[in-house]
């Protein structure tokens, strides 16, 4: 008596045909998301006017170097965050992941002063809610005041100071410290969606 060979169900077949090439995608996207690109959505207001609560932002992983992915190990370095940049890293408080504004970085002499910056002995303010970092103009939101004033401060050798943009309302590096340049994740690109208003392309 000739014995029927069982016919494998459909799925289990394309389960067994299919499942190590959509595993090694997925773990290739996870890889390239972890490296190369990443969004980040804004938990508060203390980067108002800049970024909203909701805001959704895309991050460049390869800003200032290729990492290992899935760790912090670096393995090429391509630029250190510049005065400016908005970045994204973990809080030396408690390793939350934050997104602030680099307002200094290493060897220059910072005060702050009603919320506004000095670098160097050169005010970046503009104008009343306005500063300039390297040509680049700066919105402020100072209507909760500046915050915590800096007296003087220089940024040693590896560090930076970070800002939110809501000067009177971030917990920022006047609480938390100076951030290590070389534990910075990425630099915020640009806004891509923003509550209440859909799909944008705001660039950073």
């Amino acid at each position: 008596m000739r014995r029927e060979t069982a016919v494998p169900h459909p799925v289990l077949a394309w389960l067994r045909k299919e499942l190590v090439p959509v595993l090694l995608l997925l773990a290739l996207l996870a890889a390239a998301r972890d490296s190369l690109a990443n969004h980040y959505q804004v938990p508060s207001g203390s980067m108002q006017p800049t970024l909203m609560p909701g805001d959704r932002v895309v991050v460049d992983m390869r800003a200032y170097g290729l990492r290992l992915p899935f760790t912090a190990t670096q393995l090429l370095a391509a630029g250190r965050p510049q005065r400016g940049d908005v970045v994204v890293f973990n809080s030396p408080a408690d390793g939350t992941r934050l997104i602030k504004r680099v307002a200094a970085v290493a060897g220059d002499r910072v005060r702050l002063q009603a919320g506004h910056l000095s670098i160097n002995g050169q005010p970046l303010q503009r104008d009343a809610a306005g500063e300039v970092f390297d040509s680049k103009l700066v919105r402020l939101d100072l209507a909760a005041g500046g915050g915590p004033d800096i007296a003087e401060l220089v940024i040693p050798e590896g560090k930076l100071l970070v800002l939110g943009d809501h000067r009177g309302d971030s917990f920022d590096g006047r609480f938390f410290g100076l951030v290590n340049a070389g534990e910075v994740y990425g630099r915020a690109v640009a806004v891509y969606w923003r509550r209440g208003e859909g799909a944008e392309w705001l660039k950073l």
